[in-house]
């Protein structure tokens, strides 16, 4: 449609045409409008029903919400109209009719439960709210590359599909491949191991993970965006630097290039993380959830740190923090001990206030080390020898990390649930659409 003009583009004195949804009808007996929806906006076309063609009126007039229409028409100067403007119709073309029973209201005015709007996501981003989620989202991907690339990092891909899981364990989803058994790949971290010990040395990765989990929590996804780092020389503290640079990159790009959209979420002062995160040990991590008090039970060297637990630590931090110097058994096997204490790993979790959203660490770059390190973890070495040989070709110290592309969007928005960062979410209750 060459000769169409978006709604917030157009100005008084000229010919425009809009295209764009039927948001809704005023009526008032005399005069009528219809107000037309694009991307950009919404305008006003009014309709002076003893001036006009009685076919023109009902065609503009009666229209299903929702509808796709095409409007011509003058456009005029109007103080009382929602953008200070309006067209004067000499055309109004219906594109494609909508059916008038709508499944929930794009207009907002009345409520639709998160099943209901999952459910019907093309409707549901007619919104001002959701589109604004994101258009968000998008602003983030774009922020994070480009600080990924102020780091040096190369863009990469890895497969989807793969033999073995990355952590072993039952969390995978298996199919069936050419008759052989395969699995949907967990994480890429094995293989943007590879990539450090390459030429290129320095890498990232924006993709979807998959995780066979059980869980049915507001912050758990069975399919979720991973925003992965790896960097040859690196040890676990560049890799928090690295990190942290990334997630502020986030917000900057946010608070600079999507006003409208935080305005259209009910943000008056979107706040930009300042200084650096706290850096806390494990040991002292649960010696302060213990402080609080809001645990049944005590924690003690080597739990995992329940939800209530990083909550009242969160509450307690009051920013985004890291817990590092994790007891080397609670960590995954490509996890590096620190070398005057075996007990102690390199790995860091990075946490906001109200969860976890990155897990990292040094690796384990010795090929003997990394062998007994899947052997102390029960998983057989030989399964893995496309990862584990490559170690014997002199494979360099490395670090990194993998944030959760949707508890970050969660996060900064204070959304409730993790599915409204996601445009067609997968969980156990969800498959389609």
């Amino acid at each position: 449609m060459e000769d169409r003009t978006y709604t917030a583009d157009a100005e008084p004195g000229e010919t425009a045409t809009v295209a764009g949804w039927a948001h809704e009808i005023r009526d008032l007996g005399g005069i009528a409008f219809l107000i037309v929806r694009d991307t950009t906006g919404k305008i006003q076309v009014k309709f002076e029903k003893d001036e006009m063609d009685d076919d023109l009126v009902e065609t503009g007039i009666n229209v299903n919400r929702e509808s796709v229409v095409k409007v011509t028409g003058d456009v005029e100067e109007e103080e009382r109209a929602p953008t200070g403007v309006e067209i004067v119709p000499e055309s109004v073309e219906v594109i494609a009719d909508a059916d008038p029973e709508l499944p929930l209201d794009p207009s907002g005015k009345v409520d639709a439960d998160l099943s209901t709007r999952l459910d019907n996501r093309t409707l549901d981003l007619r919104k001002d709210e959701t589109k604004a989620i994101f258009e968000i989202r998008a602003e983030v991907l774009r922020s994070v590359r480009e600080a990924f690339r102020e780091l040096g990092s190369t863009e990469i891909n890895t497969p989807k599909i793969v033999a073995t899981g990355t952590e072993g364990g039952t969390e995978l989803f298996p199919i069936t491949y050419f008759g052989q058994e395969a699995f949907m790949n967990q994480s890429p971290q094995l293989f943007k191991q590879l990539m450090v010990g390459s030429g290129l040395e320095r890498v990232f990765e924006i993709g979807p993970i998959f995780r066979a989990e059980e869980h049915n929590t507001p912050r758990h996804l069975n399919e979720a965006t991973s925003i992965d780092f790896e960097s040859a020389f690196y040890d676990h503290q560049d890799a928090m630097d690295a990190c942290e640079h990334v997630v502020k990159a986030a917000y900057e790009g946010v608070a600079e290039n999507c006003q409208e959209e935080l305005e259209a979420l009910g943000y008056d002062d979107f706040e930009v993380p300042d200084g650096d995160f706290p850096r806390l040990s494990y040991e002292e991590a649960i010696e302060r959830i213990n402080a609080t008090g809001e645990l049944d039970e005590q924690l003690v060297w080597g739990d995992d740190l329940p939800t209530e637990g990083e909550k009242a630590l969160g509450e307690d931090v009051g920013s985004h923090y890291f817990i590092t110097d994790w007891p080397s058994e609670i960590k995954p096997f490509y996890i590096k001990d620190h070398d005057d204490d075996e007990q102690l790993s390199t790995g860091f979790d990075m946490m906001h206030p109200n969860m976890e959203l990155v897990s990292g660490g040094q690796r384990e770059h010795r090929y003997d080390k990394l062998v007994e390190g899947f052997e102390q973890q029960g998983l057989d070495p030989d399964a893995f020898e496309y990862y584990t040989k490559m170690f014997k070709y002199g494979m360099p110290p490395h670090a990194g990390w993998g944030l959760g592309g949707e508890r970050l969007i969660m996060t900064m928005l204070g959304l409730e649930n993790i599915r409204e960062a996601v445009l067609f979410p997968r969980d156990r209750q969800r498959l389609s659409p």
